[in-house]
């Protein structure tokens, strides 16, 4: 499983097309410590999440501004196309699947 884009263009349609848990990952191209959880969240979380996404911060500035990235990586959940939160974590297996079943199971949240 790896990570498809998204713009600010199509960000809320696919997002609402998702049938299960979606992770958004806003990153940057310049940003290391972005490829390396771009490279370990699907194993990490393979089970635990359907959809893997990717937005680039120098490509979507609005998308980043509305969601109020202000460090990389920044990681948002969403099921079935609702929002549910950030998701703050140690970047490793046992934390990030604790924070998101954490996550999940707290009702749907509004957008920022």
């Amino acid at each position: 499983m790896h990570f498809v884009e998204l713009s600010e263009f199509d960000f809320h349609a696919r997002l609402a097309a998702t049938g299960d848990i979606a992770l958004v990952m806003f990153s940057g191209p310049d940003c290391g410590a972005c490829r390396r959880l771009e490279k370990h969240l699907p194993e990490w979380l393979t089970g635990q999440v359907g959809h893997f996404f990717r937005v680039d911060v120098q490509r979507s500035t609005a998308m980043a501004r509305a969601y109020e990235v202000f460090h990389l990586p920044a990681l948002f959940v969403f099921v079935h196309g609702q929002y549910h939160g950030p998701l703050h974590a140690e970047a490793a297996p046992a934390p990030m699947i604790e924070a998101l079943r954490k996550l999940i199971s707290e009702p749907a949240h509004e957008e920022p």
